[in-house]
């Protein structure tokens, strides 16, 4: 490792958010500084499996960043952000109809919060030159089944020959929506009920005028089903870890790196099945590149599964405390990781 007669080794910083706490770019930075203390080179890659932060992440497609007034996600107008690149835009659905605008769980209505601000900013987005449209789902208020962008999209006579790809964070089918991800929204067990049937109803609506069976697509249920809304106007569904991995070239800067570092807020069973934790361990793995987890908690299926897979865990909370851990989050990952790379330096 560092030293005379030994090159400089390098350490790939490829974390996602810390929800609530730090954007992956700040996580990626933390490793950077941890990296320069002890004698590493760093390549800061932050990441997104297609939730919040996912415009920013891929920053590096270039472009400009615009603004466009939409309807939030219970109606009241909001500005979003969002990027054009040549002929290609790039849209997260968070920043018309996130939960957040919506005041959290809290103060959201789970039955009335909208989608139609993303297909506003669809819209918006075609009728700026875009031939090809990246739209990441996740951090959503809503449980419309996309119904109030599909609205938005078909008042302006749809969107023409764009292809808009979609970046699902989950595999959740089209119905499965309402259970899995409507009482994070704020929807209690009777609300549930009423998302569910409004879901198979659309589910039947949409096969019946698009000819598209949504029901069945993985990752239709993704951001309450909006996801499954725009497949039926003809999106396509992918992976969104997958996705970014591709455009920022993920793979082979795994493969050049002496250390892989990720990062996200909560470690827990789900971190495994899509996600960017998952992915970026499973191409660590792939590459025969150590790799460590730096997460703020931890939560069932968290660790063990790291350990099963041979991958350290630093807990941010469980070294530092809760409080510590939220507020100062960048000085926490930097003293942990810097400890790490100083014991593999030897």
């Amino acid at each position: 490792m560092p030293g005379a007669g030994h090159p400089q080794p390098q350490v790939l910083a490829a974390p996602d958010k810390l929800k609530g706490t730090l954007g992956a770019a700040g996580a990626a930075a933390a490793v950077e500084q941890a990296a320069a203390a002890a004698g590493w080179r760093a390549d800061a890659c932050p990441l997104s499996d297609g939730g919040e932060g996912f415009a920013d992440v891929l920053a590096s497609l270039g472009g400009e960043v615009r603004e466009t007034t939409v309807s939030g996600p219970l109606g009241a107008p909001v500005t979003a952000r969002w990027r054009m690149a040549g002929d290609q835009a790039v849209v997260e659905s968070a920043a018309a109809s996130g939960l957040v605008l919506a005041g959290g769980r809290r103060g959201n209505d789970p039955v009335r919060a909208s989608s139609r601000g993303t297909g506003e900013l669809l819209v918006a987005a075609a009728s700026a030159g875009a031939r090809r449209i990246l739209v990441g789902v996740g951090g959503s208020a809503m449980t419309d089944g996309g119904s109030g962008a599909v609205e938005a999209v078909e008042e302006c006579g749809g969107l023409g020959q764009v292809e808009v790809v979609v970046a699902c964070d989950v595999t959740a089918l089209f119905v499965d929506a309402a259970e899995r991800f409507g009482p994070q929204k704020g929807a209690d067990p009777g609300q549930v009920g009423v998302l569910r049937a409004r879901l198979e109803d659309l589910a039947g609506r949409y096969r019946q005028r698009y000819g598209v069976d949504v029901s069945s697509l993985a990752g239709s249920g993704a951001a309450g089903g909006l996801a499954g809304g725009l497949a039926a106007l003809g999106a396509t569904l992918v992976p969104g870890f997958d996705l970014v991995a591709g455009v920022v070239g993920l793979e082979a800067r795994v493969a050049g790196a002496d250390l892989v570092v990720t990062a996200e807020g909560r470690l827990d069973a789900s971190s495994w099945d899509g996600k960017v934790v998952g992915g970026v361990v499973e191409l660590a793995r792939r590459h025969g590149r150590p790799a460590v987890v730096v997460a703020g908690t931890t939560g069932d299926g968290g660790a063990g599964e790291a350990a099963r897979r041979g991958v350290e865990v630093l807990d941010l909370a469980a070294r530092f405390g809760v409080k510590r851990a939220r507020h100062d989050t960048a000085a926490c990952i930097a003293a942990m990781v810097g400890e790490v790379l100083r014991r593999v330096s030897g």
